[in-house]
């Protein structure tokens, strides 16, 4: 292990220096205890990889582990304890493709070492030298992202073919539903008193999403015409793609889940609910995130809710 990694890493981990682990190294000077401790932490990079995909199984859906192995895996060389911020920052900057691509390698690599500089890695390492804390994250420019006007919305399932079809737009809008969570849903899950769907979301959460009496309508008429065996719709979520780029093709307008649910958010803020709430009634995680996919509401959207405080 002492020649498969580098002389800065091991004097890193071990706190020793770089002069004493080099001669080591080249056999001028026995190993100290402290430095074989040290070594007997030390793993293939892989390994830790592998340790940090398996900590995160139960919070992570499949496609968020997919998105930090291969990104991890590709930067196996930097993806080690004791890398210093220096060689961090250097792989980034190495990367080619937009700053969108490289603050996903950062993201992925400060998740990876704030869980290996965190006692649930097991290898003791102090969190104030997590190499992470001393590496700015690349800058992204604040890109608003699309989202539809009632019209719209209106127009899309205008011109949808089918009473499912019309339902699926007309639900994800009103519920800010994720795709994975709309194909899934089951008669059972409908309370249709209270107009809540109950879900499963990222990570295996529970939840709930709110609909309306539009989408409630589309849905009803879709219902009393097909007898669920599974999920409501009779089709997988592969398939409820593909009718979204038709559909899309056809109108010209962005017509994708992601696109709905940033529309969900948006029509929510012009009429006027706080991000808090809409945070809550989209199960988001974070302010930052609603803050982010409600970015195309301007001032004046926001001026018609204005009370004055003094007058």
């Amino acid at each position: 292990m002492l020649n498969k990694v580098s002389v800065s890493q091991i004097a890193e981990l071990s706190k020793l220096s770089k002069s004493y682990v080099s001669q080591v190294k080249h056999g001028k000077r026995p190993p100290s205890k402290k430095l074989l401790e040290a070594l007997s932490q030390l793993k293939p990079g892989r390994d830790y990889i592998d340790e940090f995909l398996r900590s995160r199984g139960q919070g992570l859906s499949p496609r968020t582990l997919e998105f930090y192995g291969s990104i991890l895996n590709r930067a196996i060389e930097v993806a080690q304890p004791g890398t210093r911020p220096s060689k961090i920052n250097a792989y980034l900057e190495s990367l080619n493709g937009n700053l969108g691509n490289k603050h996903a390698h950062y993201r992925a690599l400060r998740a990876f070492f704030n869980w290996l500089y965190s006692p649930k890695s097991g290898l003791n390492l102090s969190v104030q030298d997590n190499p992470m804390l001393y590496v700015d994250p690349p800058k992204v420019p604040k890109l608003i992202l699309p989202s539809l006007s009632k019209s719209q919305v209106e127009l899309l399932i205008e011109k949808a073919k089918g009473v499912r079809n019309k339902a699926i737009i007309a639900l994800f809008v009103e519920s800010g539903l994720r795709l994975s969570e709309l194909a899934n849903i089951k008669p059972k899950d409908i309370d249709w008193e209270n107009k809540v769907i109950k879900t499963l979301g990222k990570g295996g959460k529970e939840g709930y999403a709110p609909f309306g009496k539009f989408s409630e309508q589309y849905l009803k008429t879709w219902l009393d015409q097909y007898q669920p065996n599974g999920n409501i719709w009779g089709i997988n979520k592969r398939a409820i793609q593909t009718m979204l780029r038709r559909l899309e093709a056809d109108t010209e307008i962005p017509c994708s889940p992601h696109t709905f649910r940033r529309t969900f958010a948006c029509l929510l803020r012009k009429a006027g609910l706080d991000t808090m709430t809409i945070k809550d009634l989209g199960r988001w995680e974070s302010l930052e995130m609603v803050q982010r996919y409600t970015r195309s509401v301007t001032f004046n959207d926001s001026l018609r809710f204005y009370k004055a405080p003094l007058s």
